[in-house]
C-alpha cells in the first residue's frame, strides 16, 4: 500500500487496514520472487463477502494480477457457499481524480455492477460507490 500513494495516501487509515487485515482472509500473488499484490476478504454471511482491500504493485498494473486476486476472492466466496463478492470504492466526484476512474473500470471489467452510492458513508467529500459482483454456482 506504501508503494500506491495515490489510492493509499492516509497513513493512520493504512494502519488501521493493515492491523485489520490480520485477522481477515487474504491471498496473495507472488511474480519474480516478490509479493505483486493482495486481496483481503470481509465476511458478510451467509450471502457475501466484501473486498476490504485489494493492491497491486505498480510495477504489476496491466498484467493480469488483479484479475488473478479478484477470481481467487470469488472462488472462496463461492467455496463458502457465498452468492455476492463486494467492494466500496471512491465514487465519481467533481474532482475525481483519475486512479479512481481507473479503479472503477478494473472492477466493471471484472463483474462488478455498480449498485448505489452512500454519499456519506465515510465522509461527504468522499462519497462511497459500493459494487455487487453475482457469483454463478460452479464449483471452484
Amino acid at each position: 500500500m506504501g508503494e500506491l500513494p495515490e489510492w493509499f495516501d492516509h497513513p493512520e487509515a493504512n494502519a488501521a487496514c493493515a492491523e485489520v487485515v490480520e485477522e481477515l482472509p487474504m491471498f496473495a500473488c507472488q511474480l519474480e520472487g516478490n509479493v505483486a499484490g493482495l486481496v483481503a476478504l470481509k465476511l458478510h454471511p451467509p450471502s457475501a463477502i466484501e473486498i476490504f482491500v485489494i493492491a497491486v504493485r505498480r510495477r504489476f498494473h496491466g498484467q493480469g494480477v488483479g484479475h488473478l486476486l479478484i477470481g481467487a476472492a470469488a472462488d472462496y466466496a463461492r467455496n463458502t457457499g457465498c452468492r455476492l463478492l463486494t467492494v466500496k470504492t471512491l465514487a465519481p466526484r467533481d474532482r475525481d481524480e483519475p486512479q479512481y476512474a481507473e479503479t472503477r473500470a478494473f472492477y466493471e471489467r471484472n463483474g462488478f455492477i455498480a449498485a448505489e452510492i452512500f454519499p456519506t458513508l465515510w465522509h461527504e467529500d468522499f462519497p462511497c460507490l459500493f459494487l455487487v459482483k453475482p457469483l454463478d454456482r460452479r464449483s471452484a
